[in-house]
């Protein structure tokens, strides 16, 4: 797909690896609705970028009708959809028992499972529905691409990530079935599996604490960039035939224990 002047969605664009991807895409000519909570953060992105490129709209991932309402919105505005990129999400850790042994509270559980893994599915089908109505775009007769943030936790979980894993693992088992429900309207989904990115929370962290996420990082020895995230999602949004695939995206990570 020619992404020039398409119009997509980036869910926990104002930070991380959002941000990078509507940084990415805004920079090859998208214009880009950001879906996040943060009103102030959003504010500023779209007056960076222009009310002309790009949009925000405060959005619980997890409300069907505010989701709904907002991807209407933008429609509504840019006159389409093509590229839903979903990055919202949270990283909480903790384990199944406790040092006591007590039972993680349910909530502690489900409340990453809701927004992890619901709500990208919930940002994805109202995208999914909006695509459907395009007509079909190039060589490939495509209506739109989605692209759902996994990550490496969702094949090796380490001590304490039992919630998020299982999050992340729902989303790598939900890209193919997906991919093949809306493989006769054109429109592609994929996953992006990233490992140890260089977010700003990340960076926040003391030097010895980066240093030991370095360890099992096999080349480049570093932390991953956030530009690097969202230039594969715009790759993976351009080439037609990348479709039904989750791409690690880690220096040949793979996750220890703890």
């Amino acid at each position: 797909m020619n992404i020039e002047n398409k119009v997509a969605i980036v869910t926990g664009g104002c930070s991380g690896l959002g941000n990078a991807t509507v940084q990415s895409l805004a920079a090859k000519g998208v214009k880009v609705a950001i879906f996040d909570i943060n009103d102030e953060q959003g504010a500023a992105i779209v007056n960076e970028l222009g009310s002309d490129k790009a949009m925000f709209e405060k959005v619980d991932v997890r409300n069907a009708q505010s989701v709904e309402d907002a991807v209407a919105r933008v429609v509504e505005k840019f006159g389409a959809l093509h590229i839903c990129v979903n990055c919202a999400g949270i990283g909480p850790a903790k384990r199944t028992l406790d040092r006591e042994g007590n039972a993680m509270p349910l909530e502690n559980f489900s409340n990453v499972i809701e927004i992890n893994l619901i709500g990208t599915f919930n940002v994805a089908r109202v995208a999914a529905s909006a695509m459907s109505k395009n007509e079909p775009i190039g060589e490939a007769l495509e209506r739109g691409v989605i692209i759902n943030t996994a990550s490496v936790a969702g094949y090796e979980g380490q001590v304490g990530q039992a919630g998020y894993a299982a999050s992340k693992g729902g989303i790598l088992a939900l890209n193919l079935p997906m991919a093949r429900d809306l493989a006769p309207l054109g429109i592609r989904v994929n996953a992006i599996a990233p490992g140890t990115m260089g977010t700003p929370m990340l960076l926040g962290m003391p030097q010895n604490v980066q240093d030991s996420l370095v360890n099992d990082i096999q080349f480049p020895k570093r932390l991953g960039l956030p530009s690097e995230f969202g230039s594969l999602a715009a790759h993976i949004a351009e080439n037609a035939y990348i479709n039904g695939e989750s791409i690690r995206i880690d220096g040949a990570l793979r996750m220890q224990a703890k």
